[in-house]
């Protein structure tokens, strides 16, 4: 995440799915692999969405809300994300930047140490770094920081206190079938044995999935995911793989 994409459509298809979930009664914990922002790119520029009525259908406070801090601009960060009240949520938004660490892996191990401290007490984490899951190509770069690492995935599965874990996978140049099968892989590892797993595919402008690893503690999101699909939200997200 980057202070530059709030409000767009991402954050409006992640915070659909959040607030939804929230009927659970579960404490949720964002963690938002903050970054610093990037000018190389457009990137956050898919604000459109505010200015198409059909999406009010599928959330209107949130619909709202988002168009407050998108407009006027200046107000495009996730402190206010947090303070407009559209979650809650406990939030961990500590900047991970390598720009100028010269151990990333020292500072990325404390980064994620903080992480779990401030998100102890959460029951469902999202974790919302800028591409996903760790690919080789970024492993040990000062590129890692857009990634998440599977380790830190399984660390927030495996404490003391049942935590089911959602996290945001960007569409690359792949096919669905290479995240599929990597998702698949990944529910037979032993760090999740004994996990549900569940995938949603938001389709708008650019596609990314939502990838749900779910306590048995927590099976109630189960039945709810599929009721948020039965609802306007359904012109955005599809089951993935669908069927």
């Amino acid at each position: 995440m980057q202070n530059r994409y709030a409000g767009d459509i991402g954050d409006f298809g992640k915070f659909g799915l959040l607030r939804y979930l929230s009927r659970t009664g579960l404490r949720i914990g964002v963690n938002w692999y903050l970054t610093p922002d990037e000018t190389h790119n457009g990137d956050g520029s898919h604000t459109a969405y505010l200015r198409k009525e059909p999406y009010r259908a599928c959330d209107g406070e949130l619909f709202e809300a988002l168009g407050k801090i998108v407009n006027p601009p200046g107000r495009r960060t996730v402190a206010s994300l947090k303070e407009a009240g559209i979650l809650n949520a406990v939030y961990y938004d500590k900047v991970l930047d390598f720009r100028c660490a010269p151990d990333r892996a020292e500072k990325r191990r404390k980064w994620h140490a903080d992480a779990l401290d401030c998100l102890a007490d959460a029951e469902i984490v999202f974790l919302d770094p800028d591409n996903g899951l760790m690919v080789p190509s970024a492993a040990k770069t000062a590129r890692a920081n857009k990634y998440a690492e599977l380790s830190e995935i399984a660390d927030y599965c495996r404490r003391p206190r049942k935590t089911s874990v959602i996290w945001y996978q960007h569409k690359a140049r792949r096919g669905d079938e290479f995240y599929r099968d990597q998702f698949r892989d990944i529910l037979k590892m032993e760090e999740f044995r004994g996990m549900r797993g569940m995938g949603l595919k938001f389709s708008p402008v650019s596609q990314r999935y939502y990838f749900l690893l779910i306590q048995p503690e927590h099976r109630e999101i189960l039945s709810l995911v599929d009721n948020f699909l039965d609802t306007p939200w359904k012109t955005c997200f599809s089951p993935f793989p669908a069927g």
